[in-house]
C-alpha cells in the first residue's frame, strides 16, 4: 500500500522534497523554534476552552475517562490545497450534490431511477430512512439537501500520485462547519504573518452564504422569511455549533418547545407574542421532528410540524427524508445517479465498495475480512465498523458472526492508505492521516466556500479521524491562482 503525504514527496520527511504549493509555508516552518510552536498550541487550547468550542460524547463512548465535554484537538500545521486541485474538487462536488438532490426528488415523486433498475427499488423503498410521508410533497426549488457535508479522502493511485475519492455523503444534519470557521480565526490570530505571505481563500463568509441558501428555500409566499435554527438542546454533542451558527447568521436558536403550529402555520414563541417562522434549519433527526408523525415520545420537535411542512407553509432544511440518499448502502450507486440524471461522467470517484446484501459480494468480504473496512450502513461517528488490518482475530470473528447474521446492514471497502499531513505532536512533527469535509450549499445555486473541515487521526497509524474517537482538526488553506510556492 503506497503512502501519499500532502506536504512532502516521500516518507520519511528527512531529505524529502517539499511539494510546490507547500514550499512557502515549509520555509517558514523550519525557522520556528519548537518552544514557540508549543506555546502557540497551548494558547490555542486556552482560547478554545474560554470560548467554549467543545463537543460532547455520551456514555460508553467516553472511553478514556476524559469527561463528556471535550475540546477537539487543534493542530497548528494547515492542510494546503492548490487552486487547480480545489477547482477540480469543487466541480466534482457541485456535480455530485446536484445529482443527489435530483435523486431524492425522484424517489419521492416519479421514481424513474427505480423503474429503470439503476438503483434497486427495495434498497430505497424498504430503507429505514425512506419517509413515505414525503411522497408527492413539493419542496421549494426541488432542493432537499440544502447543506451537504461530503467526506473526501486522498490516497495514492497506481502511479503513486494522490487521488481524491468520496468516502461518504452526509445529507441529514451534517456538522463540523463551526470548527472550520473557528480554526481559521485561530490560525489568523496565532500566525497573522502567514496570511500576509499566502493568498489563502477566505471562509468567514460561510454564515452569509448559509443564510442566503436558507432564505432562498423559503415558501414562495414569504418576502422577508424568518429563519430559525432548531436544536435538540444544550446536551447535544454539536450544541456549540448550533448556537454559533444562529449567532453568526443573526437568527433565533430555538428548541421544540419554542415552536407551535396553528392552522398549519409554524410560529415561534417570543416575548412579544407569536411570530411566524418560514424556514427551520433543523439539527434534529427526522424521528424526533414531530411526535404526531414519527416518535410519539419525542420532546425535541413540535407537534403538527409535518402538517405545516406538507402544506408548504414552512421549509425544513435539510428536508425530511434526505437520509435515503446518504445511507451507506445507497452510496455505491451515486456515480450511476450522475450518469442517469445529468448525462455526465462522475468527476469524483467513489471508493470501491462491496454491498454485503449481494451474495457474491458477501462471499468476497467474508473471505477477506482481515484486509477490509466493514461499515454499518446506518453507522456514524466511526462506530459500528471493523478496520480489518488493525483488528484482532477475536474482533474479526465477532464481526464475521454479525455480518453473517444480517449482511444487509453492512458494506465493505478496501483499506485505503489515507494521505497524511505533517502534524505537531508530542514527539515533534510527524505524519498523521487526514480527510476533508467540504460543505456544499444548495439554494438558488450550488455554492461553497473554498475549504472545509480537515480532520486528523492523532494516534500514530490510525485511520479513524472522528473527534469522538480521538481525532483532531486542522485549518484548510485553498491557495489563490497567484500563489507560486516560492519561499517567503
Amino acid at each position: 500500500m503506497q503512502a501519499f503525504d500532502e506536504m512532502y514527496a516521500s516518507l520519511p520527511y528527512e531529505g524529502s522534497e517539499v511539494r510546490a504549493h507547500y514550499r512557502r509555508y515549509a520555509h517558514w516552518l523550519v525557522r520556528q523554534p519548537v518552544e514557540r510552536m508549543q506555546a502557540r498550541r497551548a494558547e490555542a487550547e486556552v482560547i478554545f476552552r474560554r470560548v467554549g468550542i467543545t463537543f460532547a460524547v455520551y456514555g460508553a463512548k467516553d472511553e478514556d475517562g476524559a469527561g463528556n465535554e471535550r475540546l477537539i484537538p487543534f493542530d497548528l500545521i494547515p492542510r494546503i490545497i492548490p487552486a487547480q486541485e480545489w477547482a477540480h474538487l469543487q466541480r466534482g462536488l457541485v456535480q455530485r450534490v446536484t445529482a443527489l438532490n435530483r435523486f431524492i426528488h425522484d424517489v419521492y415523486h416519479a421514481q424513474d431511477i427505480l423503474r429503470a433498475g439503476v438503483v434497486p427499488a427495495d434498497l430505497v423503498l424498504h430503507n429505514v430512512q425512506f419517509r413515505r410521508e414525503m411522497i408527492g410533497v413539493q419542496v421549494p426549488r426541488d432542493v432537499y439537501a440544502h447543506i451537504a457535508g461530503i467526506d473526501i479522502v486522498r490516497a495514492a493511485n497506481a502511479q503513486g500520485e494522490g487521488e481524491y475519492y468520496v468516502l461518504e455523503d452526509n445529507l441529514r444534519v451534517p456538522s463540523g462547519v463551526s470548527y472550520m470557521l473557528e480554526n481559521r480565526k485561530m490560525m489568523m490570530r496565532l500566525f497573522p504573518g502567514l496570511f500576509n505571505a499566502h493568498a489563502v481563500a477566505p471562509v468567514a463568509h460561510y454564515p452569509d452564504l448559509l443564510l442566503e441558501t436558507l432564505r432562498a428555500c423559503a415558501p414562495t409566499t414569504s418576502a422577508e422569511p424568518t429563519v430559525v435554527v432548531l436544536t435538540p438542546g444544550m446536551h447535544n454533542s454539536a450544541y456549540f455549533e448550533h448556537a454559533f451558527l444562529a449567532q453568526q447568521m443573526g437568527v433565533e436558536l430555538v428548541e421544540g418547545q419554542d415552536l407551535v403550529v396553528k392552522d398549519s402555520f409554524v410560529y415561534m414563541r417570543t416575548t412579544r407574542g407569536l411570530q411566524r417562522v418560514h424556514v427551520i434549519y433543523r439539527r434534529v433527526d427526522d424521528d424526533f421532528l414531530d411526535p404526531r408523525v414519527f416518535r410519539s415520545d419525542s420532546i425535541l420537535g413540535c407537534a403538527g410540524l409535518m402538517e405545516a411542512y406538507q402544506a408548504g407553509h414552512v421549509s425544513i432544511c435539510n428536508a425530511v427524508g434526505t437520509g435515503v440518499a446518504d445511507d451507506k448502502s445507497v452510496y455505491p450507486y451515486v456515480p450511476e445517479m450522475v450518469r442517469f440524471y445529468l448525462g455526465e461522467e462522475p468527476i469524483l470517484n467513489n471508493v470501491p465498495t462491496w454491498i454485503c446484501r449481494n451474495p457474491e459480494d458477501l462471499r468476497y468480504v467474508l473471505a477477506h475480512l482481515p484486509e477490509l473496512v466493514v461499515k454499518e450502513v446506518h453507522g456514524a461517528g466511526g462506530y459500528g465498523m471493523l478496520i480489518g488490518p488493525a483488528a484482532t482475530k477475536a474482533e474479526i470473528e465477532d464481526f464475521r458472526r454479525a455480518l453473517e447474521a444480517d449482511p444487509a446492514r453492512y458494506i465493505a471497502q478496501p483499506t485505503l492508505s489515507l494521505s497524511s499531513c505533517p502534524t505537531f505532536v508530542a514527539s515533534g512533527i510527524a505524519p498523521r492521516h487526514i480527510d476533508l469535509r467540504p460543505f456544499v450549499l444548495s439554494g438558488r445555486e450550488v455554492q461553497m466556500v473554498a475549504g472545509g473541515l480537515t480532520r486528523v487521526a492523532l494516534k500514530e497509524g490510525s485511520l479513524v479521524v472522528n473527534s469522538s474517537q480521538g481525532g483532531g482538526t486542522k485549518d484548510t488553506w485553498v491557495l489563490g491562482e497567484e500563489e507560486e510556492g516560492a519561499p517567503c
